[in-house]
């Protein structure tokens, strides 16, 4: 039996929010659980290009209907695609959590690495949903377009199987790196994500709000 927090929603997961569900029946209505969950994924993969510098760290940014509302241009990171789907599926009926970890990038971008201090990507972000009785994982991060540009296959959700960060390019090099397990939640755990980017990125978050703005890829 599934918590019914993972069905509800809360601060963040806000799957009630007019907008959330007028998007989600948009795509959705009418398919069957496991059809709509990977056509949401989908659909919020390639909606929103992955732009690892488009972080707020204010609270009221980490909710559901404030990702959609943004305009598509702005892209998002991997915490604002899983929230966006983990409302998406929720509006639908779908038990959906956030899980959390941080994994280290193997081929990550050399500005992005400089202004982190790191290739560990702390609290990377992605979805598990509740179908045909068991939790699955949903990485709708990365869309197609970058995927191409950094040569590997985009992540496939098929709502049966865990579709995760690959470890390997298709070329044989090392990709990403599961490195600390932060575990699943109903929503965002804001105060544990702010205080773990205090201790391994504190010159980043010192300088961020004078952050210039970064496209895709840069």
């Amino acid at each position: 039996m599934v918590d019914r927090i993972f069905l509800e929603p809360n601060e963040f997961v806000d799957s009630d929010h007019p907008e959330i569900v007028a998007f989600s029946q948009q795509h959705a209505a009418g398919l069957e659980p496991v059809e709509a969950a990977v056509t949401l994924c989908r659909v919020v993969r390639e909606r929103l290009r992955y732009n690892p510098w488009r972080v707020t760290f204010e609270r009221g940014d980490y909710k559901a209907s404030v990702v959609l509302a943004r305009p598509v241009e702005e892209g998002g990171h991997c915490i604002d695609k899983a929230l966006l789907l983990a409302a998406l599926c929720r509006a639908q009926g779908i038990p959906s959590r956030l899980h959390f970890a941080n994994v280290r990038n193997h081929i990550g971008t050399a500005s992005l690495e400089a202004q982190l201090g790191t290739d560990l990507l702390v609290f990377h972000g992605y979805t598990e949903l509740f179908l045909e009785g068991k939790w699955v994982a949903a990485t709708p991060a990365f869309n197609l377009e970058l995927c191409e540009r950094l040569n590997v296959h985009p992540l496939e959700f098929d709502g049966r199987t865990d579709s995760i960060f690959q470890q390997y390019s298709p070329d044989g090099a090392r990709f990403m790196e599961y490195v600390t397990d932060h575990g699943a939640h109903a929503g965002v755990p804001y105060e544990a994500m702010i205080a773990e980017w205090r201790q391994h990125y504190p010159a980043f978050m010192t300088q961020w709000p004078e952050r210039p703005e970064r496209p895709e890829g840069a």
